[in-house]
Parts: C-alpha cells; sequence; structure tokens
C-alpha cells in the first residue's frame, strides 16, 4: 500500500535543522517505537514533507531537505511583542514560576485564539513574547523510513486525524 490521500502513514525519522550559515542541530528524532503519525492530504503536516513521501511504502526510507521559506518562513518582527507585566500576575504578583527567558508559554490573542509564544525578554514593566513559530528560518533535514502505511478509518476521515496509538485519543 503507498503513502497517498486518505492513509494513515506511519513513520520514524531523525529531523535536524540549519539556520544560514550555521551547523545543522538535531531538531526531533522519532523511532519505530514513538513513530510519528499521520493522516495524508488532511493539512496537518507541512506539504513539502507530504509531497516526499508521496507513493513510498512500508520499508522505504527518504532522505530529503525542506527549505526554511517551504518549511515555517522566515521569523517575522511582527510577530514579536511587548506584553504588559501585569498579564502575567498571578494573585497580585508577577508569576516568576513559569515566566522565565526561554520558557513557551500559551496566550491568547484578541480574537481569542491560543497562540504559544516565547519569553525573549522581561523588563520593568513589559515581557517580551516572540511569536514566530520555533522553526521559523530553519532549512529541515528529515532521514527515516516508512513503517506502515494503511487505510484511514471512517472515523478517522471524517474527523480529519489519526485515532489510537500514537494519534488523537478523544
Amino acid at each position: 500500500m503507498k503513502a497517498e490521500h486518505n492513509r494513515v502513514i506511519s513513520v520514524h525519522y531523525h529531523l535536524t535543522g540549519k539556520l544560514d550559515n550555521e551547523a545543522e542541530e538535531l531538531i526531533e528524532q522519532t523511532n519505530e517505537q514513538n513513530p510519528f503519525v499521520f493522516l495524508f492530504g488532511s493539512g496537518g503536516v507541512l506539504e513539502d514533507f507530504e509531497k516526499n513521501l508521496k507513493g513510498k511504502q512500508a520499508g522505504d526510507s527518504f532522505d530529503f531537505h525542506i527549505e526554511a521559506a517551504k518549511a515555517y518562513g522566515a521569523s517575522n518582527d511582527e510577530y514579536i511583542a511587548e506584553v504588559p507585566k501585569e498579564a502575567f500576575f498571578v494573585e497580585g504578583k508577577f508569576d516568576e514560576e513559569r515566566v522565565k527567558l526561554g520558557e513557551e508559554l500559551p496566550m491568547l490573542d484578541s480574537e481569542g485564539h491560543q497562540l504559544q509564544g516565547m519569553v525573549v525578554e522581561i523588563g520593568d514593566n513589559h515581557v517580551v513574547m516572540d511569536f514566530n513559530h520555533p522553526l521559523a528560518d530553519y532549512d529541515l533535514h528529515f532521514v527515516g523510513s516508512v513503517i506502515e502505511v494503511r487505510d484511514a478509518t471512517p472515523d478517522e476521515l471524517d474527523h480529519g486525524h489519526v485515532h489510537g496509538p500514537h494519534g488523537h485519543h478523544h
């Protein structure tokens, strides 16, 4: 069975990333016991990730690059915001336990959508948050193999994601 639309694909890979002229660094590594499992064609993964896996079968290996522009794009200064320090108060006091440099924090935008932001600066009256994707600016390199390809169940197709082991649980 080949990787294509409406199939559940299980892969393991070694993902490295590179910023400009820097050396590649390990970003993520999966294995056969803890694979990455996704519904092909559901829009849940990078378009070029699917393109490079299309037609692969269980046992096939892969080794491909995705440029930053086709992965998570370039970082954007407009996604860096100064947030009043009061937004991080708990019971009238600044939350020093959670709000630390380099920490990713869930936040809500003005329309109530959840965002992940990284604390990049803590000032006297504000906290600077970076809402760019953590892999913005990275050229990605995936090396791995396909573990399994199967037809998606009607429930998985209806919900748009994988159920069961290594997938979403309701």
